[in-house]
């Protein structure tokens, strides 16, 4: 089956489905494969001449597009060009969107899963009224089917931009859009997102549905280094590596910084030149990403509770072991922290 009929069926399906796809945003993918193919037949050759072709001065390509709506500029490898305010804009507007909503339906998710204390008695209470293991539980899935599906459609729609443009600018393009962290299959949301399913899958017994969108996902050791894996047969296969970059190991307590890297959170707040007590999110605005050197990302960094919670349950006795040190080094730290305002006030 072809990936276009496939993406068609999967919105048909989800929009019949309790999981409201009219909520969210999704890739036009079947209108701008229209638009592409109806450039395909109003594009210019490439010819050596001043409407368009190679530059060969100052070493650059170029096409015109007879399409009103599509006029492609001259292309620079570091530059990006593309469809005059119509192709890329739309697109970019709909990863927004669709970044914007996953993030918020994960989060919501997660919440109702990892809350502990009082709130917890109150959910549970209130999930004696209302079958909430099975909404949870579809809602996760479809979540999944809905990043997969997504990042195949722009990945596969940008690729036929650049095979009928000749141009490098939707490769471009996606990577201006990973710089603008709205690439949802780069967000650590969607990790959080596999490891509640996998966490939700051990822990409770998954309600069967039948999904429109058949995958699977598990934890790895790849080269000695765990692997996080998102696996949609025959399309597409994701990979995250759970190593953090400062202390070499296995992340612990992990927090993703706004930028999506992920680090243990002693050695974020190490890096960050935060003692461990005071969280990631009062280091100063200016410390920066130890992997990417992205300023600002501190600010909005996110505990990632279900991947801390499927590594507690995974490995079990080294994380036991990490608890200890990282207990150890907090007593540590609280200790010269009060001894150090103790000197300052007293004077002593």
């Amino acid at each position: 089956m072809k990936f276009g009929q496939m993406f068609t069926e999967y919105l048909q399906g989800e929009k019949l489905s309790s999981f409201d796809l009219n909520k969210f945003s999704h890739v036009e993918y079947k209108r701008l494969k229209k638009l592409l193919k109806f450039c395909r037949h109003h594009c210019h050759d490439f010819t050596d001449d001043n409407n368009g072709g190679i530059d060969r001065q100052n070493n650059t390509v170029s096409a015109v597009c007879r399409y009103q709506s599509c006029q492609l500029e001259v292309l620079n490898p570091r530059n990006i060009a593309g469809c005059d305010q119509m192709f890329f804009s739309e697109i970019i507007k709909e990863a927004s969107d669709m970044a914007g909503c996953f993030s918020s339906r994960v989060r919501h998710l997660v919440h109702l899963h990892c809350t502990t204390g009082f709130q917890r008695c109150l959910l549970h209470l209130f999930q004696c009224f209302k079958d909430d293991q099975q909404t949870l539980a579809q809602e996760g899935r479809m979540l999944i089917g809905y990043v997969i599906m997504n990042a195949i459609a722009l990945k596969k729609i940008l690729k036929k931009y650049d095979k009928v443009h000749k141009s490098v600018s939707g490769m471009n393009f996606k990577s201006k859009l990973q710089a603008e962290h709205l690439e949802i299959s780069q967000s650590p949301w969607l990790i959080e997102l596999v490891a509640f399913y996998m966490n939700f899958d051990e822990l409770n017994d998954m309600i069967d549905y039948k999904l429109h969108i058949p995958f699977f996902c598990d934890l790895t050791i790849v080269d000695s280094e765990p692997v996080l894996r998102l696996v949609l047969p025959g399309y597409a296969s994701l990979e995250y590596n759970l190593t953090c970059a400062v202390c070499l190991n296995t992340v612990f307590h992990p927090y993703a910084l706004g930028c999506g890297h992920i680090f243990c959170k002693s050695c974020a707040c190490s890096a960050g030149s935060v003692l461990i007590f005071e969280g990631l999110k009062s280091a100063s605005p200016k410390m920066k990403c130890p992997v990417c050197r992205e300023d600002g990302v501190y600010g909005n960094a996110v505990s990632m509770s279900e991947l801390d919670l499927l590594l507690k349950r995974r490995f079990k006795e080294q994380w036991k072991e990490r608890l200890v040190e990282e207990h150890g080094e907090v007593t540590k730290q609280t200790k010269e922290y009060w001894q150090s305002q103790t000197r300052f006030f007293t004077g002593l």
